[in-house]
């Protein structure tokens, strides 16, 4: 996603109103065909045995890092919903014998969410396809992986909008993987953790301000001592016409490197990693991404205890000429039961510039948040997982402040991935022990 840092604020407090389109046919329809596609890609029979609970890898390997909490088995829909797992929803093909080829995956997600924010200034509402994405992977040779995956448009306008993923990787051993395509920009632990996993409406603020994404790059990635790494050198741009910047590097440069250390066990059965990631980015006026800050910096502790579960990270953006950023986001958390988390989040950022911070596109801008020097912002959700990650429905309320203005956001919001797993820390494809035992969804276990 590329962010605009420049806005003309506004001396008069207008009341404006904006509605989105509502999901419409067009939404629907790739809605009911996403999830026919992924019926038909095979999910597996009903039981499921506790050694086939580990999620599946997903290159890069960065991704691939030992879960912090192996996933309750199953992934299982309700005895309402016919009791059937979902683990392997959308793999095709698996033979770990063949020397040609290991894996076969289609793979996909739609997210779709709908707001009412309420500002001081402004006011927005309505409904958006938030993300559509569509493509494969397969393993080959024991060596190779291949990724490619489509994504559509802002509410499907272009059904076909270019390529979020598009790489393939060479495994030499458990320490070195060389990938070579378009790749995911692992910056912060908030950003490393995939929007398939991840239990709020959006991202961070300081998180989006970065303007990562997606773009093309050389990286090299495996497990060293306890350290699982992620690193290269990624161009600054990219766009539909994905050939174009695979071919022309004319926006400028950017050096990644993103690090998990698990640090051993918290409490008596809970789980501690730290995860480091630094960025320098040399852009010019060409590029779309990474293009606000010269370097960037961030630290986090994710701690798992029973049910619960706490994020902590410090961010750092300096070499803005609009201004240097810094910011803390704390998320907490805890599974009341095996299909319901409560979630919190509070955000604080700072800059010694009144145009050094920016509010999130979605949804803070149309309601009203431009630009200031301090921002804060508390969120509490309620999340249902009917199959784990697999299909979870999420509602929130966040309250944010910038630049002397105020924004109430009120958000329900549906998710439905199906593919391989990525691994990593707390969230990446688990779900934690419940306070309550047994199942709210009618299973009876």
């Amino acid at each position: 996603m590329n962010i605009p840092n420049d806005w003309d604020r506004s001396n008069e407090r207008t009341a404006r109103t904006r509605t989105r389109r509502p999901l419409g046919a067009a939404g629907s329809t790739a809605l009911a065909l996403f999830l026919g596609l992924a019926a038909l890609a095979g999910a597996d029979d009903k039981a499921v045995s506790p050694d086939a609970a580990a999620p599946t890898d997903l290159a890069p390997p960065a991704e691939a890092a030992p879960a912090a909490v192996t996933p309750a088995p199953g992934e299982t829909l309700p005895d309402w919903l016919g009791g059937y797992s979902l683990e392997n929803l959308g793999r095709l093909y698996k033979n770990e014998e063949s020397p040609w080829v290991q894996e076969l995956w289609v793979l996909g997600r739609y997210h779709g969410q709908y707001h009412v924010a309420d500002g001081s200034a402004a006011n927005d509402q309505g409904w958006e396809n938030r993300r559509f994405r569509i493509g494969g992977q397969t393993r080959l040779f024991q060596k190779l992986t291949i990724h490619a995956q489509m994504v559509s448009g802002n509410d499907l306008e272009k059904f076909y909008n270019g390529f979020t993923e598009l790489w393939a990787g060479w495994k030499f051993n458990d320490a070195v993987t060389l990938t070579i395509g378009q790749q995911k920009h692992r910056f912060t632990h908030d950003r490393n953790i995939s929007s398939r996993y991840i239990n709020y409406l959006e991202r961070s603020m300081l998180t989006n301000m970065f303007g990562a994404d997606y773009t093309p790059a050389l990286t090299l990635s495996g497990k060293v001592l306890n350290w699982n790494y992620y690193t290269g050198v990624f161009s600054n741009a990219t766009s539909k016409n994905i050939d174009y910047y695979f071919t022309h590097y004319n926006s400028g440069f950017s050096l990644l490197t993103n690090a998990n250390h698990e640090l051993g066990k918290f409490g008596k059965d809970g789980t501690a990693w730290l995860n480091l990631s630094y960025v320098y980015s040399d852009a010019n006026s060409n590029a779309t991404n990474l293009n606000r800050f010269d370097h960037g910096a961030a630290a986090a502790l994710i701690l798992t205890h029973g049910p619960m579960s706490l994020v902590t990270e410090f961010t750092a953006g300096v070499g803005s000429p609009k201004g240097d950023a810094y910011g803390i986001n704390l998320q907490p958390g805890i599974f009341l039961t095996k299909r319901i988390q409560l979630v919190g989040r509070y955000q604080y950022a700072g800059s010694p510039k009144s145009t050094g911070l920016a509010a999130q596109r979605r949804y803070e801008r149309g309601a009203g948040l431009t630009t200031g020097d301090s921002y804060n912002a508390g969120y509490l959700g309620l999340n249902y997982y009917l199959a784990e990650h697999r299909i979870k429905f999420m509602t929130g309320v966040e309250i944010s402040a910038l630049g002397g203005e105020t924004v109430w956001t009120g958000s329900l919001m549906v998710r439905v991935f199906f593919g391989p797993h990525s691994r990593g820390p707390f969230p990446m494809a688990q779900v934690l022990q419940p306070l309550i035992a047994g199942d709210d969804g009618g299973d009876g276990d």
